[in-house]
């Protein structure tokens, strides 16, 4: 186990550093001058003199193996530098928009699982009927309407036509029900059609059927034995687009003036504010990384059937 467990933090870090090449690469990449955009920001005259100057003293100047070399040596201490325009560590700012993003994330997992565990669960157990056309449809409608378009419409409908509900900033807790529907609403439409799926194969396994032969409830036997099992592809896909939901959330906090990192992620790119956009880049890749670490983890302890063997997971 902890042979596995060091095997695996050894993969994270090898990820985290081809990671922070292509994120460097990208950002050299990228269209437009950073110096320049600082120097209107500051209402200067953009001389050349001046320009060069401060291309010199930020260190763009150098060579890019340089330039990278030395930036990675600050990450690996958590030092990301500081804004170009807010002139403030990046991770302050980071660690600033963290729980909001959080907050919200958790919103929308929890929307996820409220709509997605019910309809699943019915979808399987009455397959052909009605719970399981209106499971379809359901997922049809989700994984069809893009995320900006839902928000428009619990927009218009709970906050325009109804009055009921907020539509932008973050306090109480009715400012995080609709970004949270808006972002919980297409993963509930994935997840419903996995946890189906996986709900019908343990259903038809042999040691569900042995324990309908024991007199066992048929309650039990789905929630208790059925129920774990089917979780393992749900937990499999969730950790492969838990990425998708930081990153959905970029469009959800920018349609509800939600003040996290996406909406920070937004303005640093329209600013060219290249080191928090690094920033942002590597703490949102290295959350992707961990939590599909901990769904690894997770699959031994739902399933006893999974052990973990030899730097594998293994059944």
């Amino acid at each position: 186990m902890l042979k596995w467990i060091g095997r695996r933090l050894t993969q994270l870090v090898i990820v985290l550093f081809v990671l922070s090449i292509v994120v460097f690469v990208l950002m050299k990449l990228a269209p437009g001058d950073p110096v320049m955009s600082l120097l209107r920001a500051d209402e200067m005259q953009a001389t050349r003199a001046q320009a060069e100057a401060l291309r010199e003293e930020l260190g763009f100047n150098r060579p890019l193996a340089v330039q990278y070399w030395s930036w990675m040596t600050n990450v690996m201490t958590l030092d990301f530098g500081d804004s170009l325009l807010k002139n403030k560590p990046v991770l302050d700012e980071l660690l600033d928009r963290l729980p909001a993003t959080l907050q919200l994330a958790m919103g929308g997992i929890t929307v996820m699982v409220l709509i997605s565990v019910p309809l699943g669960l019915l979808a399987a157990r009455f397959p052909g009927r009605l719970p399981d056309h209106f499971g379809k449809m359901f997922a049809l409608l989700g994984a069809s309407m893009p995320t900006f378009w839902i928000g428009l419409i619990l927009i218009y409908l709970f906050s325009t036509k109804m009055h009921w509900l907020p539509t932008m900033g973050k306090g109480e807790f009715k400012h995080l029900v609709l970004p949270s529907i808006t972002l919980g609403f297409g993963l509930a439409a994935v997840h419903t059609q996995l946890l189906k799926t996986g709900m019908l194969e343990s259903l038809s396994t042999e040691y569900v059927r042995s324990a309908r032969a024991r007199g066992i409830g048929e309650f039990k036997i789905v929630l208790q034995y059925a129920l774990r099992a089917a979780c393992i592809p749900v937990l499999t896909v969730f950790g492969m687009t838990f990425g998708s939901l930081i990153a959905g959330s970029v469009v959800v906090e920018t349609l509800f003036s939600w003040p996290g990192l996406g909406s920070m992620a937004v303005e640093a790119i329209f600013q060219r504010d290249y080191p928090l956009i690094q920033g942002y880049l590597m703490m949102t890749g290295a959350f992707t990384i961990l939590v599909n670490l901990l769904v690894d983890l997770l699959y031994g302890w739902i399933d006893p059937r999974i052990r973990l063997r030899k730097g594998g997971v293994s059944s």
